[in-house]
């Protein structure tokens, strides 16, 4: 038998040394303990002193019994220590699979004695043995001292149970290179911040500056511990896995599409430094995609981060066993529970344990990415500094779908109907929604925001700017997918509808325009996406995101009626490559408008291109005034090299720019957002002087003034009144310091606020016309609008 296991191990765990070695066993029975102490015993030299102790390091959540431990280190001081381990591996060790019987085994692969010996007869080739790298006495006993101040000799209990971690260490670093670096987990973390020294400091500072006892608060952060501290093991980390891909696989195509050189670039930040990804949030299986990709690519699997309030019976166990760190809502007055979790958070990263979890505030119920918050990045940089951990590497990923089935539910929301609440329920019935098909997921990683040092918590602006840099990132990869051009293209004509033929001639303008700036495109357009446009279509059908007209000579297709919120939504993933497009368009109107022979022209349109970034300021994110200038010059240059000598001969030369930029698309980035913002201007231009009101009944004011302007057609479609965009108004109303009723002469600026926005509108029609004309097919409706 000693032979067999000969053979099991994968290198000699015997240490190339002739003295004293204490060999540490991690056997989970006496089967298997036996079999090891067997082959120490086999192998030792006659006069080498060896001794064998075993140390059960399975479960971390049970303490560590050292006794024997502690005499074997006081017997031989100057000893080697090696750890040893059995593991046992499925039929297919590349792709172990949780099963019921491992389920009934609470998720234990490890077999017991009568199994194992019956295993061990007839699969021999499952039995692997394990050694972890061995250390010496000497060098332990200087790892405990940088580490905890301590003395080995003089703390025999502490310094043998951090030489049983050790051990546990290097037997998963050495069980990891048979079963993949997806299992990376982190040992006996409570433990390890139990002993931290200046965590145990900060914690007896809060206790005496508060009266409290130093046991009471421990015993409050030995609570904190239980809620927050994930503890994964492998088993549920595959039925997590498997979970995923269930999900995910309910409607969507099974194969993600990414970019595996963008993926490996990723391995190596996760692997060399302190790491989180940020993903962009769209819909509720987000959490789903980046698990699963990581998972599939032998990634070690990151911890992540959810609500307490998803912290639910069966969801929440399965959670917390995959990775998950449930989190309170709030608690800003409650020091203990803060530097427990910039300790926990801050030395996951210490450990190159990556993190993810949903960029907060990017989550629209518009479609474009919003202003982020700093929740969690603000916790994770406060851990990252506790632990003063270097080049800290934050990776923005985006994820992206063909078609959402959250995209209804948020036009439902944005049209003030009240959000379900959260359950086991409503989660299984959400699931069972997911049932339908919706095309294919998309995975861009951007390049990571890398920071020497985490900022000082304070530094409220540092914070910021990261999460910036982070948002910007994950706009620029986001990929312009068929589902979104087709929704834009077909909005660009509402509430008209198009031939397919039309469709992909509108696909194929886009498309062009796209590539021309080596913008981001989805794999579809790798081929002739032409082909796949039908297929495509059928499914936007089947969502009833469009409609489908064969009655007449031609079929044809347009917005389905009342879903123009939802096709927004599409149109609006996208939205952000094309503002500063929309922005040049609309100020070059302006100036063929409002230029005169006395006016500088070239001064008159920078104007214009500063009030709109201004007035969209809560929408979109733009560079620094000098960068976006240079972006819409560069914009400009493309189609007109000599436009600034052009544009300098006034509103002739703004009108033969105008043209040149073709085609037009500001009615389709900025129709919904001027709409939404004149209501609101509108508003309050109505007020009477004395009358005041907070943004909740703005918001909610503007949803009936809405539903009015939608009835009297002042609005092009119901996509212009959400709460979002109401919402943004205001911020945007009362930046301009028109909320304030005891501001002087207000009710003279709201009104011309509200006339410039009316005004906007217009400019936006009569792009929208000249968009639709010079295809070549305008209707009375458009050409009464008049054009340039």
């Amino acid at each position: 038998m000693a032979q067999t296991l000969h053979s099991a191990f994968r290198d000699t765990p015997w240490p190339s040394t002739e003295g004293p070695v204490i060999f540490i066993i991690d056997a989970r029975n006496s089967f298997e303990a036996r079999l090891l102490r067997q082959w120490v015993e086999s192998h030792q030299l006659n006069a080498q002193p060896i001794c064998t102790v075993e140390v059960s390091l399975d479960d971390d959540s049970k303490g560590l019994t050292v006794n024997r431990l502690i005499a074997a280190l006081a017997q031989q001081p100057d000893s080697i220590i090696a750890p040893l381990r059995l593991s046992w591996l499925s039929m297919s060790p590349s792709r172990q699979r949780p099963r019921a019987v491992d389920l009934l085994r609470a998720g234990e692969r490890r077999p017991g004695g009568v199994r194992g010996r019956l295993l061990l007869r007839g699969q021999p080739d499952r039995l692997q043995a394990l050694a972890g790298a061995p250390a010496s006495s000497a060098e332990l006993q200087q790892r405990f001292q940088a580490k905890y101040g301590l003395n080995a000799t003089e703390s025999t209990e502490e310094f043998a149970i951090f030489v049983a971690r050790q051990a546990a260490i290097v037997l998963d670093m050495a069980e990891r290179k048979l079963v993949g670096g997806r299992y990376k987990v982190p040992r006996y973390v409570v433990q390890s911040l139990n002993n931290n020294r200046d965590f145990k400091q900060r914690l007896y500072d809060i206790a005496q500056a508060n009266g409290r006892s130093r046991s009471e608060v421990m015993r409050e952060v030995s609570e904190y511990f239980r809620e927050m501290i994930s503890i994964p093991t492998r088993f549920w980390l595959d039925v997590w896995a498997v979970l995923c891909r269930f999900c995910l696989g309910l409607g969507y195509e099974p194969e993600l599409h990414y970019n595996q050189a963008d993926l490996e670039r990723v391995r190596t930040a996760v692997r060399n430094h302190p790491s989180a990804l940020l993903w962009t949030h769209k819909t509720y299986i987000d959490g789903f995609v980046v698990p699963k990709l990581l998972f599939d690519n032998d990634f070690p699997m990151p911890h992540f981060f959810g609500g307490a309030n998803l912290n639910i019976p069966v969801l929440g166990f399965l959670v917390r066993r995959s990775g998950g760190i449930f989190i309170k809502r709030s608690f800003s007055n409650n020091e203990v529970y803060k530097t427990t979790l910039r300790q926990y958070i801050g030395y996951l990263m210490e450990k190159r344990f990556p993190l993810t979890w949903s960029f907060e505030g990017t989550r629209s119920r518009l479609g474009k990415l919003m202003p982020p918050k700093y929740g969690i990045l603000k916790y994770v940089l406060e851990g990252c500094y506790t632990t003063d951990s270097r080049d800290i590497h934050i990776v923005p990923v985006t994820v992206s779908y063909d078609l959402v089935r959250d995209a209804e539910e948020y036009a439902r929301e944005q049209g003030g109907v009240p959000k379900a609440p959260e359950s086991l329920g409503w989660l299984l019935g959400y699931l069972r929604s997911l049932a339908r098909p919706m095309g294919k997921i998309y995975v861009d990683f951007g390049d990571p925001v890398v920071l020497p040092k985490a900022p000082d918590p304070e530094d409220r602006l540092a914070i910021s700017k990261v999460a910036f840099q982070v948002a910007v990132e994950a706009n620029r990869v986001t990929p312009i997918t068929l589902p979104a051009v087709v929704s834009m293209a077909l909005l660009g004509v509402y509430p008209r509808a198009l031939t397919e033929q039309e469709i992909t001639e509108e696909i194929r303008l886009i498309i062009n325009w796209a590539q021309e700036r080596g913008l981001r495109l989805s794999p579809d357009f790798d081929q002739q996406y032409a082909e796949g446009t039908a297929k495509l279509l059928e499914l936007m059908i089947n969502e009833r995101i469009i409609t489908r007209f064969d009655g007449g000579p031609n079929t044809v297709f347009g917005i389905e009626n009342g879903r123009a919120a939802v096709a927004s939504y599409y149109r609006n993933t996208i939205v952000h490559y094309f503002v500063n497009k929309a922005i040049t368009e609309i100020a070059l109107i302006a100036v063929s408008e409002e230029a005169t022979a006395e006016t500088d022209a070239t001064t008159l349109f920078w104007h214009h291109v500063d009030e709109l970034r201004d007035l969209f300021k809560f929408e979109f994110f733009y560079p620094g005034r000098e960068q976006f200038h240079a972006e819409i010059s560069a914009e400009l240059a493309r189609s007109a090299p000599d436009w600034q000598s052009q544009i300098s001969t006034g509103a002739t030369g703004a009108r033969e720019l105008f043209v040149q930029t073709g085609p037009q698309w500001a009615h389709t980035v900025l129709q919904i957002f001027a709409e939404s913002y004149s209501l609101g201007a509108d508003l309050l231009a109505s007020l009477p002087e004395n009358a005041t009101m907070d943004e909740s009944e703005f918001v909610d004011r503007c949803m009936n003034f809405g539903r009015q302007a939608l009835l009297q057609r002042r609005i092009s479609s119901e996509a212009s009144m959400g709460k979002l965009l109401f919402s943004n108004a205001w911020k945007t109303l009362a930046s301009r310091q028109l909320t304030d009723a005891s501001q002087p002469n207000f009710t003279e600026a709201r009104r011309l606020q509200a006339d410039a926005l009316n005004q906007l509108i217009r400019r936006i029609e009569i792009c929208r016309a000249s968009s639709i004309a010079s295809r070549g097919t305008p209707t009375l409706r458009d050409a009464a609008r008049g054009g340039m």
